[in-house]
């Protein structure tokens, strides 16, 4: 289709145009996905720099009825954000999009392009005194329009809420090519339907979030983080509901790993301090507020030592400087690379009831270990909005892309019949993209699902935004 690839490089200038055609282009970066599980093909990708030119982009591919399949920073978990294996979609890579438009102190807000990295934005933020509260273990390379498709979490929604909280307005271009350009940074706006929510979370199928307006908050003054170690994870749960009891606002993070997870980390980064003694589950506690460093670390300590006396603390250490709260976080965040040094695993982003989630561990692990002796769990998460990463593991010594061809249904069976028995979800915040898009026909509440399909229907009837992805 000559018309396709001279048209865009007429909409975007030629060199934002990759052609797979040309010699010594190569579109691996943009349609293979982070975790390597799925390789596409794509006619183009292409570079748009402003939110007119995607519209431009968006229109052409409409007018020629070309699939476009919209991708930041491609660091998703679920396939959302790479092409099928066709050939025939365009990749519309908004990389370019990546400027801070503006702060507004006053409000409270930050209007940034959907194509800038977290970290940027959350730096931009940090230089007006003020806070991104998005915080995700990818920030160094996700974008904001990323974390929106898919409504991101990552370690603060305990006390800040998903990407969905965080956003007031977004700019999106719809399926025909026109931009609606909600940007409004209002705490309140009922004048009819919520747009906004409608494409937030829904991963490229309904438009292109081309920009967004996003709430900020106070610098904390005082932050505090402790590693504590807990026996069991009802143990974990309680400490939980002490530490929302004494610290309220003031409790931003809490995050759990079992003894797998953290020998994972051991194993696969020697050199990374630990902090405290191997145990059965890790807690990583982080207090933040208006008070002073001494005031919150005061709180932490009284809390911990509480807990310790009452047994359910097995041990524990609060950071003495911000150096080693930051060790105490990398021991957290490292735990996904771990994995990824250790062999593809099978994984899981659930969530369910916080009351819950010590039963399923216990139910679910043993359930599996009876099924496949000395599977390893790799169970770790934000325990504090009852989202767990519950990963699975090849037996040691089995080789791991086998074990995933092999055992990967059986297992997905076994733990989303638990969650949803549960009433939990199959997804928390990493989204449906390709890889659970089954799992959601079959599981979902149809009347829900139906809901959802005349939705895709009147918003994109010929299909082309992100097809096969959520639907």
């Amino acid at each position: 289709m000559p018309e396709l690839i001279s048209t865009l490089r007429s909409i975007v200038g030629a060199t934002h145009v990759l052609d797979p055609a040309d010699s010594g282009v190569d579109l691996t970066p943009y349609t293979l996905d982070w975790r390597k599980r799925y390789q596409g093909r794509a006619r183009a990708v292409v570079r748009p720099g402003t939110p007119i030119e995607v519209a431009e982009v968006v229109r052409l591919c409409h007018r020629l009825g070309v699939a476009m399949v919209p991708q930041g920073g491609n660091t998703g978990l679920v396939g959302g954000g790479v092409p099928d294996e066709s050939g025939r979609q365009v990749v519309i890579q908004l990389g370019r999009l990546n400027r801070v438009r503006r702060i507004d102190k006053a409000n409270l807000t930050i209007e940034v392009e959907a194509g800038c990295i977290l970290a940027q934005a959350q730096q931009a933020a940090t230089a007006a005194g003020l806070m991104l509260p998005l915080s995700l273990a990818s920030e160094g390379s996700c974008t904001i329009g990323g974390n929106l498709a898919s409504n991101a979490g990552g370690t603060q929604v305990l006390r800040y809420g998903n990407a969905r909280e965080q956003c007031l307005g977004i700019e999106v271009v719809t399926p025909e090519g026109s931009i609606w350009h909600g940007l409004r940074g209002l705490r309140k706006d009922n004048t009819g339907y919520d747009l906004r929510d409608l494409y937030v979370g829904s991963e490229g199928t309904l438009g292109v979030i081309t920009a967004a307006v996003m709430r900020l908050q106070p610098a904390p003054v005082g932050v505090v983080t402790a590693l504590a170690t807990c026996g069991d994870l009802v143990d974990a749960t309680d400490l939980l509901m002490r530490a929302q009891a004494r610290c309220a606002m003031t409790l931003t993070g809490f995050e759990v790993m079992n003894r797998t997870s953290v020998d994972l980390v051991r194993r696969h980064f020697p050199n990374l301090a630990q902090g405290v003694p191997a145990a059965d589950w890790t807690v990583l506690i982080e207090l933040s507020g208006p008070t002073s460093e001494g005031m919150t670390r005061l709180q932490l300590e009284e809390l911990m030592a509480d807990c310790m006396d009452q047994g359910l603390i097995d041990d524990g250490l609060i950071a003495v400087s911000m150096q080693q709260s930051r060790t105490f976080w990398h021991l957290r965040e490292a735990i996904s690379m771990a994995q990824s040094q250790e062999g593809l695993n099978i994984k899981h982003d659930i969530s369910l009831p916080i009351s819950t989630l010590g039963e399923f561990v216990a139910h679910t692990d043993a359930a599996i270990n009876q099924r496949i002796p000395g599977a390893r769990m790799v169970t770790f998460g934000h325990l504090g909005d009852g989202n767990l990463h519950y990963n699975v593991q090849a037996p040691a010594g089995l080789d791991a892309t086998e074990f995933l061809q092999s055992r990967e249904a059986e297992i997905n069976k076994l733990v989303y019949d638990a969650v949803v028995h549960r009433g939990g979800s199959i997804s928390a915040e990493h989204g449906i993209g390709q890889l659970k898009r089954d799992e959601l026909r079959q599981r979902h509440d149809p009347i829900a699902l139906a809901l959802m399909q005349r939705i895709k229907s009147a918003l994109d009837p010929s299909n082309l935004m992100n097809p096969g992805k959520v639907l």
